[in-house]
């Protein structure tokens, strides 16, 4: 992959995710210059500081080495019970032990989508200040809360709402705009 990298990572196990469709729309409406590289969380184990103190598991390694090496990180989460999924706290618990914990001045948006009318919105509330206190530097402005997702996304997962498209790429361009 040439050019700089966003990382986006997927806080939804579900197959036919809209928060995991989300980030792959965002594969094509990536600034010039730039590419997208989407990730799920599947292979994550859960976080266990006995083993971490043996050494990260090679998924755990690989998922910092590719957070460390990206330039912006891209997150989607589902939203479940006014927060983000466990699975995204599991990583981002895994992504921010030591040593040389890289989310620390990482760029980072934080975006959801759900059928519901708020479309995750308060996921992100509850993710952001997490990873803020880790030293990402979170963006805040534009918002990307992608509510009554069905009607978006077709039956293939492809987002076909023009003005969602329109309003994903104004987000990775305020993504990538200060690096």
């Amino acid at each position: 992959m040439s050019g700089r990298r966003i990382l986006a990572l997927s806080g939804s196990l579900r197959r036919d995710s809209y928060n995991t469709a989300l980030l792959r729309a965002a594969t094509e409406l990536a600034p010039a210059g730039w590419a997208v590289e989407v990730r799920t969380l599947h292979h994550i184990p859960l976080y266990d500081e006995d083993v971490r103190a043996r050494g990260f598991p090679p998924a755990v390694a690989g998922l910092r080495d590719a957070v460390r090496a990206a330039d912006a990180l891209l997150i989607a989460t589902p939203e479940y019970n006014y927060s983000f999924s466990g699975v995204l706290k599991n990583a981002v618990d895994w992504i921010s032990r030591p040593p040389e914990q890289p989310l620390a001045g990482k760029p980072v948006a934080v975006v959801s989508a759900s059928p519901g009318i708020t479309g995750g919105v308060r996921a992100q509330w509850a993710l952001k200040p997490v990873l803020a206190a880790l030293g990402a530097r979170v963006l805040f402005r534009p918002e990307m809360a992608v509510g009554g997702a069905r009607e978006k996304f077709d039956e293939a997962g492809r987002l076909v709402d023009e003005e969602t498209r329109r309003r994903l790429a104004a987000l990775l361009e305020a993504l990538t705009a200060p690096l």
